[in-house]
């Protein structure tokens, strides 16, 4: 599946509607350039899930775990950019709440496949390329391809593909 958000708002409007998608189990796994937009996307799907807190960056603290606020999945959200090795993705023991929430990885590809049985893999690519230093990271459109692996992904029902706007 393949989308094209206008912004960062229209970001977070897909996230929502790929929350709706996802459920307790699954694993995403996202892909993209420094500001391409991934946290922008968890937020999105936090919301869509109704997760307690704030969804941030867990760039420095490498994890971070949301409550669903009502019934629902857990959200465990993932910034795998400072780990080296599948070895220090493991010592985090994600597998442990794997099956009671929706675990995001960003920066994911090649080491927390191993995680789950499949995955959906979100790349984001900004056309025009990565941000620039005091450049707003909100403005400018994305590309946001979607693939998923696995026997658990079959016959769910993704938004339909194309361009995206906020609150969609």
């Amino acid at each position: 599946m393949k989308y094209t958000a206008a912004d960062g708002d229209a970001m977070r409007s897909l996230g929502e509607a790929f929350a709706r998608v996802l459920r307790a189990g699954d694993l995403v796994i996202l892909s993209g350039g420094l500001g391409a937009g991934k946290t922008t996307l968890v937020q999105g799907i936090g919301a869509g899930l109704g997760v307690k807190g704030q969804v941030a960056s867990p760039t420095f603290i490498i994890s971070r775990t949301h409550a669903p606020a009502a019934d629902g999945p857990w959200l465990v959200h993932v910034d795998a950019y400072r780990l080296g090795t599948l070895s220090e993705l493991d010592h985090l023991d994600l597998d442990a709440s794997t099956d009671e929430s929706v675990t995001i990885v960003e920066w994911g590809e090649g080491k927390a496949e191993q995680l789950a049985d499949g995955h959906a893999l979100i790349e984001i690519e900004r056309p025009r390329g990565a941000i620039e230093e005091g450049e707003d990271a909100s403005v400018g459109e994305r590309v946001v391809t979607v693939t998923t692996t696995g026997d658990a992904w079959e016959g769910r029902e993704w938004p339909a593909e194309g361009a995206w706007e906020a609150n969609a």
